[in-house]
Parts: structure tokens; sequence; C-alpha cells
């Protein structure tokens, strides 16, 4: 097709712009052409041309530019700037999502032998058992890399063929393709040594060496629980040969604990085992919800949670699935039961938590949403806008959560979100200077607000690049500050000097 004389004369930083653009909204290739062609498959360059456009080779027609246009919510003028592109639309290079660390300064005290030596007694001060640490260290480890392991990925679809759509049936033939056999145990046939259930708790399903794997019977009736167990075990038949596996699956919020449970001296083997753990359960997320195959499904639904009942999948494999397959990397995930636990977090965006997983806290504040949701009767998927302060900076999240119940019949909040202040700042606009002035406005109104109208249109705008119709979804409700604690709300008067925290 022949292009414009204008358009050609006015392209000189397109193709810059259209790949800082894409790589600023951790868009691949494939992923715009894909948003390019449900736009309109007429106009939609393939990802060849859409690389040779970003390399100046080529320019796009006015048709391809407008679909273009419509997907990053800008005009086409926009792209059309004989200057080079705003820095704020520059990727930003290192962003781990507000996650901080510290310096480890002076060099000398943070030695291996030093190290080695406070630990123990740092652990002992803080009532925090070996166990506990183990799970601290794997979850920032997986924060750092931001939900990204390749060879788990890829040992998951060697194993599953990428098939998103395995039944119990299928994961059982796995199960012993891999040498394993299995047999299913009714109430009072769980024999376990060294472990300890806690009240409330339910053993789902269990190893004993050397092959065999032990199936609650109650699992028939919640087939996707059952495929997750499954996948379990096979995660660490791929991935540990069973050598040394002690693989107990629990459902509840208490779970278990071992002989060593209080012992605060981490234990090397303990810590060994968190971390294969950890894997398999990884591993059995990628192989009922392979990457591509479920990012492709995310994005006809846009995100919406209700995907996990289409697919077969328990809403937490399909929530936490969602911040690895996202090409979006600012999420947060929590599995939260009642009073104040935390079974399983994730912070890809470094929200800070909302009690503490490992103690609890005496002012939490109750204007987050796994709280809210709590209290809430409505058992379906709610949306919420927060806005909360972070290292002295207010940052906007949007979340998802949803109520549901275990096979212990405990009730406990899925909670899914991101961190909107990249996505903002993707679109050239100040994050900081907007979510502040959103803030004041919510701490004028008593804590809360709508959107106004302006800054509504741009979140929509971020939603529909995002792809993630929760968005609207929490723009149709007040967005609520919330803070980490009680003694730092923001709010005037306080919440607990209000009453609104009590309880």
């Amino acid at each position: 097709m022949k292009k414009e004389p204008s358009l050609i004369r006015k392209s000189h930083f397109l193709g810059t712009k259209v790949r800082n653009l894409r790589k600023r909204n951790h868009l691949t290739l494939e992923d715009l052409s894909a948003r390019c062609i449900r736009i309109d498959p007429s106009s939609a360059p393939s990802v060849s041309y859409l690389s040779m456009i970003e390399q100046g080779k080529r320019t796009p027609s006015m048709n391809m530019l407008e679909n273009l246009s419509t997907v990053f919510q800008k005009p086409v003028e926009w792209f059309l700037d004989n200057e080079p592109e705003p820095t704020e639309i520059i990727p930003t290079k290192g962003n781990s999502g507000g996650i901080s660390g510290m310096a480890l300064e002076p060099n000398f005290l943070f030695s291996k032998d030093i190290l080695q030596i406070a630990i123990p007694e740092m652990l002992s001060q803080a009532g925090i058992s070996g166990r506990q640490f183990a799970h601290l260290l794997i979850r920032a480890h997986q924060e750092h890399h931001q939900n990204h392991f390749p060879d788990l990925e890829r040992a998951a679809e060697e194993i599953g063929g990428k098939d998103l759509h395995l039944q119990p049936e299928s994961l059982l033939v796995l199960l012993k393709q891999q040498g394993y056999q299995y047999r299913w145990f009714g109430n009072g046939e769980v024999r376990l040594d060294g472990i300890v259930l806690k009240p409330g708790s339910v053993v789902t399903s269990y190893f004993v060496p050397p092959n065999q794997v032990f199936i609650n019977e109650k699992l028939k009736a919640f087939p996707a629980r059952l495929k997750y167990d499954i996948a379990v075990h096979i995660g660490h038949a791929v991935l540990h040969h069973s050598d040394g596996v002690q693989c107990v699956l629990t459902t509840g919020g208490l779970g278990m604990e071992t002989d060593q449970e209080d012992h605060h001296e981490p234990n090397a083997q303990d810590i060994l085992n968190a971390w294969r753990d950890f894997e398999s359960s990884f591993f059995a997320g990628a192989l009922l919800c392979p990457k591509v195959p479920y990012r492709q499904v995310l994005e006809r639904h846009g995100y919406d949670i209700g995907v996990h009942e289409k697919l077969g999948i328990s809403a937490s494999v399909a929530m936490r699935r969602m911040t690895v397959v996202s090409p979006y990397p600012h999420w947060h995930y929590f599995d939260a039961y009642q009073p104040g636990k935390l079974k399983a977090v994730y912070r890809g965006n470094g929200i800070p938590l909302p009690w503490g997983n490992m103690r609890e806290v005496p002012d939490p504040c109750q204007h987050w949403a796994v709280f809210r949701k709590f209290a809430s009767t409505n058992q379906a998927a709610t949306s919420q806008l927060s806005i909360l302060n972070v290292n002295n900076k207010p940052r906007l999240y949007c979340c998802e959560s949803v109520s549901i119940t275990d096979l212990a019949e405990q009730p406990h909040i899925l909670c899914a979100g991101i961190d909107l202040n990249p996505a903002i700042a993707a679109q050239g606009l100040d994050a900081d200077s907007v979510v502040g002035e959103l803030q004041q406005l919510c701490i004028q109104h008593g804590g809360s607000s709508q959107v106004p109208y302006a800054l509504a249109k741009q979140l929509e705008r971020v939603a529909k690049i995002l792809n993630i119709n929760w968005i609207e979804k929490g723009l149709e409700s007040d967005v609520r500050v919330i803070c980490t604690r009680g003694s730092s709300c923001p709010r005037k008067p306080t919440c607990y000097e209000a009453g609104q925290c009590e309880g």
C-alpha cells in the first residue's frame, strides 16, 4: 500500500516511539500484533512488519497507524512528531516494581561468617522459626525475579505439551509415567511421621517413598484441587527425582507443623525442602496453565478472574499464574485467612503487607480490600482502587478479590492486584503528582472519593492498554486511602480516632 507523502515526512521517530511504547507497556512483538488483529485484522501488522517499523525500515499505512494508536490510546498525531519521544516513555531499566533492599554496608559486617552467626540469634529474638525464614528467603527470591523461572516453565511444557485442558485422568497417566503409583485414602488413614496437623487443617495428598502418592478421596468431588495436587507430585518427580522428598499437601489456614517447627535456627535441609516445594508448586501452575496458551485466554477475557471456572482450575492457581504470564510485571497476590494469616504472598510490585504473615498486628488498616472482603456477604469477585504511601510516595493500586471456602471448610480471600503508577507513567504523565492529587481529594472527603472524570478517562485508557477489565470495574466505586498500620493513617481524623477500624 502506498504511503501518504506527509506521513513519510513525519515518521522519522515513529519506529522508536512504537518500540519504546511497546516495551514500556511490557508487550512483545507477538503481543502487539495480536492486539492489533483483535481491533482490525485487515490493518494489523504482522510480527515481522512490526519489527521493520520499529527499525525504521518500513512506514505504516494510515490505517495501520490508526490501529496502533487505538492499542496505545494515543492520537495518531502523537506518533508523527518530528521530535524524539519524551523521556518519560523511555523504558526504565532495572525497575522491579518498588521492591527495595538495603545497602550491605559496612561490608565486613555482612560477611558470610558473621551472617551465619547473627541470623539464628535474630530469628530467636524475633520469634521466627527456621521454616518461616526459609519461606521469607524464597519469597524474596521469587519477587526479585518477578516470578520468571524459565527452566521450570520449560520442564512443565515438556511434560504437559502446553495442553491447557489437562483432566485428572490425563494427569494420573503422567504421574504413572514418572514411575509413581497412587491410591486413595479416607478419613483417619493418614500416617505421617514427624508431622502434626494443626486444628482445622486437612491433608489432601502426600508422598511415601519410594513411589507412592496417597490422595484424599474428598478430592474426587473437587477436580480443580485434585488436578493441582497431582501436578505438584509430578513436579517433585520431574524436578527432584523423588530424592529425599517429603511432600505433604494440606488445606486450611493453619496448615501443619513439624518436630522442628519451634526451632529458630535455620536448618539447611528444611530450607532445601521448602525450596523444592516452591519449585514443584510453580511447576504445577505451569503444567495446568502453560504460559502462552493461558495468556491468550486471559487476553481474550480481559484477565477476568472467572476464567478459572472455564478452564477447570482452582481460583488460586489461576490468580497466581496471572502474576507470571502477564506482560505487565507489577502484580501482587495474597491468600488471606482470618484473623491475620497470609498463607501465600507475592509482591512483584513491592506493596507492603496489610498484616504480618509471621505475626499479627494490633492495628491493621480495615480499608484494605482483603479486610473489606472478609466483612462482605458478597461472594462474587469485587474490585477496589486504593492509594497507599510507599516510601513516602503515593501509589495507586487496583485489585480483584474473591471469597472462597477450602476443603477444610475455612473461608479465605484470594486477592490479585497491580500497581498502576508505572502504567500511568507509561502514558507520559507524572504518576506521583496525579496520584498525590487523588489522595488529597480522598482525604478531603473523609478517606474515599469518586475518581474525577478526567482522571477516570485516563485510567480507562490504561485499563484498555493493559487489557485488565477489573480496573474499569474498580472505577465504578470510590477509590480508598489505605495504610500499612492504623498508627500511620493519613485520614483526618484517623480511622482509629473515628472508630472506623475497631474490632
